[in-house]
């Protein structure tokens, strides 16, 4: 029997760091979890999202042991889902951007100015519009891939900015609502067809007045007639002329097509974004500035997919690559509004919201129904929520943001992706008037 302890001895040496990491990754994953609010339907989506978390720490920890690349991955929000389950949700371009390449340099649509040297334009070394207070909060599209409309309102509230000294944030929503003649929602879009939708339109509302609900929905056209930010037109950049581009950030915000559909690019944590990455477009963002680091130049590009991916939100990538698609297909489809004229007059405050013929609620007030005999709504109560959701129990309702009601638990909640189902708001977003986190009539 002497042999048998250094046996077990050596059996323990052998699964010691196996035992040791899976413990370590399995409390990474609970701290993971708590940190960005995740809960899962089932111990069986738990153990699958563990799995997948798990396969994606893996692939960061060999990317970022290698040493030798311009650029660091990391955890964030969305390192529970595969890369497909990524690439299927949090994209947005739409299909038709690299057949849209080539059609529009057949001719130029409606409000479409012709590229014209923008003149002696001094282009310093470095340049940051976020310094220069055009670049409104990093935002976040969720599950709707509608990154086309995220894209553009940067692009007008940058020129807006320049043109009036006033940095106004938009309504994406009102976007993807009422933008429906090209655009298709959170179906995909194209920045040129919004700075359209809006020159047509006369102007587009703030996000205050038509919040982002991270779904579609029906135009609301009581706000689509407030008309706050206007724009005069819009300029495409000529495709591979990364020169032009470069001259156009260096006097406004400007928007691009990209493919961000990369592996790395789902775990993006900070330096220069080298790729690999192909250059067939999927993903629209807008490039905020410009630097250089360690001998290699870069452009400062603002994401919407929330603050915890990327640098705070954003990113930066390469710039003068030597391809002249630029790198992940940047200098592919690049375009930027226009403006010199004034914005109208504010629009008057919110009307009260009429429920119906006698009934209706305060400005930023919801009507619900609090009482319905086959379809007809016999109470209406309000909601002390703009824009809320009204909840089936007829007596609670919850913010656009965290649309699913929960009644038996109290709850307003969020759904993430496919994958991750539901998020638990802060309690602080909850507090106030009612004082819970679901909100009573």
């Amino acid at each position: 029997m002497s042999w048998l302890l250094p046996c077990l001895v050596l059996v323990l040496l052998i699964f010691q760091e196996p035992l040791c990491t899976c413990t370590s990754i399995s409390d990474l994953f609970e701290t993971w979890c708590q940190q960005h609010g995740k809960k899962y339907s089932s111990e069986q989506e738990r153990v699958y999202r563990f799995k997948v978390f798990e396969e994606n720490y893996a692939y960061i920890i060999e990317h970022n042991s290698k040493g030798n690349s311009s650029y660091t991955l990391g955890l964030n929000e969305y390192s529970d889902l595969t890369h497909h389950e990524f690439r299927e949700t949090f994209l947005g371009l739409s299909s038709s951007a690299n057949d849209f390449i080539r059609l529009k340099h057949g001719g130029l649509g409606s409000g479409t100015e012709a590229w014209s040297d923008v003149g002696d334009v001094d282009i310093p070394s470095s340049l940051d519009w976020r310094e220069k207070g055009a670049v409104t909060n990093v935002k976040n599209q969720g599950s709707c891939g509608a990154c086309w409309s995220f894209s553009a309102t940067g692009a007008m509230e940058g020129i807006n900015k320049i043109a009036t000294g006033s940095l106004v944030s938009l309504s994406e929503q009102e976007l993807i609502d009422c933008d429906r003649s090209y655009n298709q929602g959170c179906g995909g879009g194209l920045m040129d067809y919004a700075y359209q939708f809006v020159i047509k339109n006369g102007g587009i509302d703030t996000e205050n007045d038509y919040p982002f609900r991270e779904r579609e929905g029906t135009c609301n056209r009581n706000k689509l007639q407030r008309h706050v930010v206007t724009i005069d037109g819009y300029t495409d950049i000529p495709q591979f002329d990364e020169d032009k581009l470069l001259k156009a950030v260096a006097t406004q915000p400007v928007s691009v097509g990209i493919c961000g559909s990369a592996r790395a690019f789902q775990s993006y944590s900070k330096g220069i974004f080298t790729g690999p990455c192909s250059t067939s477009l999927d993903h629209a963002v807008l490039i905020v500035g410009y630097g250089s680091e360690n001998g290699l130049d870069y452009w400062i590009i603002k994401n919407s997919w929330g603050t915890t991916w990327g640098i705070n939100g954003y990113m930066h990538m390469l710039r003068n690559s030597g391809d002249r698609d630029g790198i992940c297909g940047i200098n592919k489809l690049a375009s930027y509004p226009t403006k010199s004229s004034p914005n109208p007059p504010t629009p008057p405050a919110p009307s009260p919201s009429k429920c119906s013929m006698f009934t209706s609620c305060g400005p930023g007030e919801t009507c619900c129904c609090g009482w319905k005999v086959l379809g007809v709504c016999f109470s209406w109560k309000c909601c002390a929520l703009d824009s809320a959701v009204c909840c089936k129990d007829g007596r609670h309702c919850c913010p656009h943001d965290y649309p699913i009601c929960d009644t038996r638990r109290n709850l307003c909640l969020k759904r993430m992706s496919n994958a991750t189902m539901v998020q638990q708001p802060q309690k602080e977003a909850f507090t106030g008037k009612f004082g819970g986190l679901i909100y009573p009539f």
